[in-house]
């Protein structure tokens, strides 16, 4: 019994630190446009701009924009993870978080749990707008779940690999420019924005061998026919795969330094 009523005090401590940074988010500037705005801004600009050029018109882009615009900002918001821990470390609240009478795990488990609805949330503002834009499914509501699941998990493991690198670096503004350089290489590296086939054949080579690649082109799928895919199945072994690498050593390394 008193081990079930501590495993519930550690519990309800993750879901209050979640809460305060999912408030965090809401107030700072920087987070609240890469996890809401963002989506929004990214999908009307390369909808209406690019639209018409690639694909004849903005209601023929949209199916292929929005697994990338989708993919991008789940990467966006899971980016996040890593400067908001450097940020919270740099400023010492986690020095007054070690003062309190909870579980030295707390802080971190509460950044990683509210990463979930960030990634909801941004995954959401992308799909909504695009909804708003003409964006009509083809396809009923299980495969939609099934594509924002799929999307906000490979975020979610991807947000370990960050949390990692805010642990050992020292610069938060640092991490946060570092971060969107290598989204934005491997978003425009890939089949997210155009037809892979217009580009040289270097690139192509490139392009293919892109996680995330492979992970728009298993929504692209899903979206398509309503079906789960192998690509998505691939996709998950590789979430998996980097949860099973980057979690525990994200972990060890936080508490080395706790």
């Amino acid at each position: 019994m008193k081990v079930m009523t501590n495993n519930n005090h550690v519990l309800m401590n993750i879901l209050t630190m979640t809460h305060r940074n999912l408030l965090k988010t809401l107030h700072n500037p920087d987070n609240f446009s890469d996890v809401i705005m963002q989506p929004i801004i990214f999908t009307l600009l390369f909808g209406y701009l690019f639209g018409g050029v690639i694909a004849g018109s903005v209601q023929a882009y949209l199916p292929m924009l929005v697994s990338g615009i989708l993919v991008q900002s789940i990467l966006n918001a899971a980016s996040g993870s890593g400067q908001q821990l450097r940020e919270d470390i740099n400023a010492g609240v986690f020095d007054r978080f070690k003062t309190l009478p909870i579980s030295p795990i707390v802080p971190l488990a509460g950044q990683l749990v509210g990463d979930i609805f960030r990634l909801l949330l941004s995954g959401m503002m992308a799909l909504i707008t695009a909804f708003l834009m003409g964006w009509r499914p083809t396809v009923g509501l299980l495969p939609l779940v099934e594509v924002l699941l799929l999307a906000i998990f490979i975020g979610w493991a991807t947000s370990w690999i960050f949390a990692l690198v805010g642990l050992v670096a020292k610069n938060a503004e640092l991490i946060g420019s570092f971060s969107m350089i290598i989204i934005l290489v491997l978003t425009f590296l890939s089949n997210a924005f155009i037809p892979v086939k217009t580009l040289p054949h270097f690139i192509q080579m490139l392009v293919q061998i892109n996680p995330v690649t492979l992970t728009i082109t298993a929504i692209r799928t899903i979206l398509r026919t309503g079906n789960w895919g192998d690509q998505a199945t691939m996709v998950l072994i590789s979430g998996g795969i980097i949860l099973l690498i980057f979690m525990p050593l994200t972990v060890f390394v936080y508490r080395q330094r706790n």
